[in-house]
């Protein structure tokens, strides 16, 4: 261990190097960031709500939109069910949605065909309510299902508006449920709220369906089974161009694993790749209907409308339009959070102060600058000179985790201090285990290189095995947690990353460099 090669000491160095240039941006206000070249880093960490204020959205979920839409669905499906229905076609009439429920009445109600009609509608809605009386139908979903179905949406609303807001998981924002069906958003450091809202007034709905092309886009009605659009290009007249499309839906945005922005012949295009379902039914509909137009339907909306030229069937394709580089990112980035299950409306907006007053600011700054002297004191005077190494290790373990939470962009709050002054503790704990070992050693008679060298040796799995636990447990709260739980977790995971580099590489090397240059007869240890 006492034999540290070349790349690992150039290694070293560029790390800690690194980790000054990138945590200096701390030290200046942002103001005057904005004088420096472009070039030099200028990410600072961000401070939480408690500590520097910021805004709070209060949102209403519309979803009595997505029952609407979940009947007109189903209106939809039963029509096609019923004329395919073997051995022979079921008539009905009256089909169409009545308050909360479906109905349509059959033009021949015998008892073999109600019996097949509650079948297809079965398969079709296995959790609704059936009813018929006389040959007319009635489905409606019970009340527990309405219940479980809003508390799904409102769910699934929370988690995408987390990822569209905070795709990387480090701006620790505070997203909850207000009663049944509205959501209080918290924006630490965030005065306007614009870019934001932005973000959330997309439903970025996306479905993959076939044109009509037998009816007239310019009718002022689609026949069943289909609806008129508009699209982003405009027609010969200079108006906004229509098409009609099957309501069908061939594959849905649900289906696609990932989108990016990028360039295709020049312009800016959006890739995108399905999973392996989506690429199946992807590849099934365009092998068997080429030479026909399918749209690309955003939030009902054409994006584009292009002609299958060959079959696809490695699921991906593109999506293009009369995108800006800006804009290809932003949809990109809409489609991989997710559609909203369900529009938004923005009821109350409120920029708020600091949570905790300046006196207990001030009082975690004392504490934490109070706890990192007692801890460089306390190993300056049990271990002397390696002592002062392990504390040179300690500041620059701070460093690079101001560094790391710089460049992820992350937000601090209270609990992620609480994270970095936990970490302050146990940063010389893997040095306090290396330089116990090291005393066994001398103890035991060996000299000084092979001391060090068994020290470091035996005292790494040790260190490894403490380390990692802790950082399983720090994983399991980033993972499960939220808010203020997750900022303690990626201060704590960063914190244990940086003080097992700082013990084992920058520590080791101060001391074998020490050692070789003063070739000393005994440890003062």
């Amino acid at each position: 261990m006492v034999h540290i090669p070349r790349w690992q000491v150039i290694l070293t160095l560029l790390v800690l190097i690194g980790g000054i240039i990138f945590a200096s941006p701390n030290l200046f206000e942002p103001e005057s960031l904005d004088e420096v070249p472009s070039w030099v880093p200028k990410d600072q960490v961000n401070l939480g709500l408690d500590l520097q204020g910021g805004s709070y959205l209060l949102l209403e979920v519309d979803i009595d939109s997505v029952f609407i839409e979940q009947r007109e669905n189903l209106v939809d499906a039963i029509r096609p069910d019923l004329r395919r229905a073997r051995p022979d076609a079921i008539g009905y009439r009256e089909l169409g949605v009545a308050g909360e429920s479906v109905v349509f009445t059959l033009t021949e109600p015998t008892d073999e065909n109600i019996a097949r009609t509650r079948e297809i509608l079965f398969d079709l809605t296995p959790q609704s309510l059936i009813t018929q009386s006389n040959g007319k139908f009635t489905i409606e979903d019970p009340d527990a299902v309405k219940v479980e179905r809003r508390q799904r949406v409102l769910e699934q609303s929370i988690e995408v508006i987390r990822r569209r807001l905070d795709p990387t998981g480090t701006v620790e924002l505070s997203i909850q449920s207000q009663g049944e069906d509205r959501i209080l958003i918290q924006l630490p450091g965030v005065q306007n709220t614009e870019e934001q809202k932005t973000k959330l007034q997309q439903t970025a709905k996306l479905s993959f369906r076939f044109v009509d092309e037998n009816a007239n886009p310019l009718a002022s009605v689609a026949p069943p089974g289909s609806e008129i659009l508009p699209a982003d290009e405009s027609d010969a007249s200079g108006g906004t161009r229509s098409y009609v499309i099957k309501k069908r839906v061939i594959v849905g945005g649900e289906n696609l694993t990932d989108a990016q922005a990028t360039f295709q012949d020049g312009q800016p295009v959006v890739s995108f790749a399905f999973d392996s379902v989506g690429a199946q039914r992807f590849g099934n509909a365009t092998q068997n209907n080429v030479g026909r137009p399918f749209a690309i339907v955003l939030d009902d909306k054409v994006v584009s409308a292009p002609v299958i030229q060959s079959p696809i069937l490695d699921g991906r394709g593109i999506i293009s339009g009369s995108f800006t580089l800006e804009q290809t990112q932003n949809l990109a980035l809409l489609l991989r959070a997710g559609a909203l299950p369900a529009s938004l409306e923005f009821l109350e907006e409120r920029t708020v102060g600091p949570g905790l007053g300046a006196d207990q600011i001030l009082a975690g700054e004392f504490a934490s600058v109070l706890g990192l002297i007692l801890v460089i004191i306390f190993m300056a005077v049990i271990y002397g000179l390696f002592g002062l190494m392990a504390n040179v290790a300690l500041v620059m373990n701070l460093v690079l985790m101001l560094a790391a939470l710089s460049v992820l962009g992350a937000t601090l709050t209270l609990p992620g201090i609480a994270g970095i002054v936990l970490t302050i503790g146990m940063a010389v704990d893997a040095n306090v285990l290396i330089f116990e070992r090291i005393r066994e050693e001398v103890g035991n008679g060996r000299s000084p290189i092979s001391a060090i060298d068994a020290g470091y040796r035996r005292a790494l799995t040790t260190i490894i095995d403490s380390n990692l636990t802790t950082l399983i447990a720090a994983m399991l709260l980033l993972q499960f947690g939220s808010g203020p739980v997750k900022g303690f977790a990626v201060t704590l995971s960063i914190g244990l990353v940086t003080s097992m580099f700082t013990a084992i590489m920058l520590t080791r090397l101060l001391v074998v460099t020490w050692l070789r240059r003063r070739k000393p007869q005994a440890l003062g240890i």
